[in-house]
């Protein structure tokens, strides 16, 4: 049976897995996200995103537990006024962002890299041999935001949400009240485009559909009245 591992310890990105019914792993790489930006000082928020994406995906290839495996990490940065925003982490940082993105629009980018780590040669079992793939991808969404009070501000970020979370927003959680619309690929903006995993995948020799698990999100919990 064909193993995906995530290399990512993001709730949202395994869920989004599971509620599309594909089978996964979840093994967090160890990655020093600003020690990575520093080494091949990238601004760019496009390709900061594809290069921390690679760079988890490639720490946990390289571990004995990734072996036979095809690995897809992730990450994700937001791009407001020109500028990278990643996780706030504090309320402070929070606030002043969220303050600015009020009424206005910013471009979030999901990066995916896939690592294809299976035997290049199994004849000997008879099992397909992998394709040694290692290539990414970006998928990029308009979130336009909704005009915010300063309350309201205060309170999402009293829950916590926003800390550690690209732009100090969700669209899957308390986040989603404050956006009006979003002109992409949704799941780019949860974390992780089903869609962009699909085409990695085909172009490692592997249908989507045989990771499926028939466990995917039941249609009748999503079904309108």
């Amino acid at each position: 049976m064909t193993r995906l591992i995530l290399a990512s310890q993001s709730p949202a990105r395994t869920k989004l897995l599971s509620n599309a019914g594909i089978a996964h792993e979840v093994l967090v790489s160890d990655v020093d996200e600003d020690a990575v930006q520093a080494h091949y000082g990238v601004t760019d928020p496009h390709d900061t995103a594809l290069l921390l994406a690679r760079a988890k995906a490639e720490a946990v290839a390289s571990l004995p537990e990734a072996d036979g495996a095809l690995v897809i990490g992730c990450d994700s940065v937001f791009e407001f006024d020109g500028e990278a925003h990643g996780k706030p982490y504090t309320a402070e940082v929070a606030k002043e962002r969220m303050l600015r993105m009020s009424g206005s629009m910013g471009v979030l980018h999901t990066g995916h890299w896939l690592v294809d780590c299976r035997d290049t040669d199994d004849s000997d079992d008879g099992g397909r041999p992998g394709s040694g793939a290692t290539l990414g991808s970006v998928s990029s969404a308009e979130v336009h935001f909704m005009d915010m009070s300063e309350a309201e501000i205060d309170t999402y970020i009293a829950t916590g949400e926003p800390l550690q979370c690209a732009g100090s927003f969700t669209i899957d959680g308390y986040g989603g009240a404050f956006i009006r619309k979003v002109d992409g690929d949704p799941h780019t903006v949860v974390g992780l485009s089903i869609s962009t995993l699909r085409g990695l995948l085909g172009q490692a020799n592997v249908d989507v559909t045989e990771l499926w698990t028939g466990g995917a999100i039941d249609p009748a919990e999503v079904r309108a009245e």
